[in-house]
């Protein structure tokens, strides 16, 4: 079995809600979506998924594509060392590495179509179904909204949440105290709060505010500083109660390397879709495991959703309306969660999704 062709497809939904976070503007409505297409001469075709980043869709189309043409299509270890080093001189992080992530996703999924297996089965499966938490609290939202978005997930039987803190690059800390005491009187002391600051403080700012937070039983503390600051990161970790979570903007297993031998974090949140698609994904997971840390995957939701079943050092799973709401227009059909847990399509190979062909004709730009 050979690659012949590789084939993209981006979708563009106008109408989907307005979202920011602390270092974000905020975004305009509408949400979009870049898939791959690894063309076979078998006629198994993979499907890869990666973020529409301006310049990702080039970089498939104009370099991947010649590197991968020709190829074993199994051979994915093989492939994935040539697109790294395809890339070295243009990159190493950021718009290549999302390129290549999508590819690798694609690739997965064309292997688990052919051994007739879904993804986390071929991987090796640890279980059968994992726990999500509900993900949002967008800093763009008022007081209400945010309440109402976080209890409305506790009423779908889901007993975690995560809201943003760290709101205008951290200049609102008396409102990021606020709307947290706003959202723990609201879902009640059972539930768990996790905090995302989305890069939005400095280390001894982060600090200060963590004192504040533990007063409301927080779970862990997501991406307290710039992810660049690595030692601002080590500092922080050290200095506060509260478990720190990290590593969304973090790339490859080098990257992660850093993160947890500097003992910069106690929650590893690598994402499919960054650090180097499946491959990277899971030689990070192990990675945490050796070191004795748990990790949490960062959006991506139904690839992570596969990934944390085999993974036995998994946390949670993030599960977020801002994704929803596109999944249910992409695709056919996609799993859905029961209470609080998550579990992979059984009976459908790869990742057990297929494109909505009206989506396609109607979204596609």
């Amino acid at each position: 079995m050979r690659i012949i062709n590789i084939t993209t497809t981006e979708l563009f939904y106008p109408h989907g809600q307005a979202v920011q976070d602390s270092t974000t503007s905020l975004q305009s409505e509408g949400k979009s979506q870049l898939f791959i297409h690894i063309h076979t001469d078998a006629g198994i075709e993979g499907l890869g998924i990666a973020q529409s980043s301006p310049g990702v869709r080039d970089v498939v189309e104009g370099g991947l594509k010649n590197i991968l043409i020709g190829k074993d299509p199994l051979a994915i270890e093989k492939l994935w060392e040539d697109m790294f080093w395809g890339v070295r001189g243009y990159g190493r992080k950021g718009i290549a590495f999302l390129a290549i992530s999508g590819v690798d996703i694609g690739l997965w999924d064309l292997k688990s179509k052919f051994f007739g297996v879904p993804l986390y089965t071929l991987l090796g499966p640890y279980a059968e179904e994992v726990e999500i938490y509900g993900s949002g609290g967008w800093t763009n939202f008022s007081e209400d909204e945010l309440v109402r978005e976080m209890t409305d997930y506790v009423q779908q039987g889901i007993p975690r949440v995560k809201m943003k803190v760290g709101k205008d690059f951290g200049k609102s800390e008396r409102e990021d105290i606020e709307r947290l005491a706003a959202v723990r009187k609201a879902v009640g002391d059972d539930v768990a709060i996790y905090i995302d600051a989305n890069n939005g403080y400095y280390a001894k700012q982060a600090v200060y505010m963590a004192k504040e937070f533990e007063n409301f039983q927080v779970g862990w503390f997501e991406e307290p500083v710039l992810a660049d600051d690595v030692s601002g990161l080590a500092e922080v970790r050290h200095q506060i109660n509260i478990p720190v979570a990290t590593g969304e903007h973090e790339y490859t297993k080098y990257g992660f390397k850093t993160l947890i031998a500097d003992n910069c974090t106690d929650i590893v949140q690598p994402d499919v879709g960054r650090v180097g698609g499946v491959t990277e994904w899971m030689k990070v997971a192990h990675m945490a495991h050796a070191f004795n840390l748990p990790v949490a995957p960062h959006a991506v939701q139904l690839v992570h959703l596969h990934l944390a079943c085999a993974t036995p050092n998994l946390k949670v799973v993030e599960y977020m309306n801002t994704s929803l709401e596109t999944d249910e227009i992409w695709y056919t059909e996609f799993p859905k969660q029961k209470e609080g847990k998550w579990s992979p399509f059984k009976d459908r190979p790869g990742l057990g999704l297929e494109l909505d062909p009206y989506a396609v004709e109607k979204w596609s730009t």
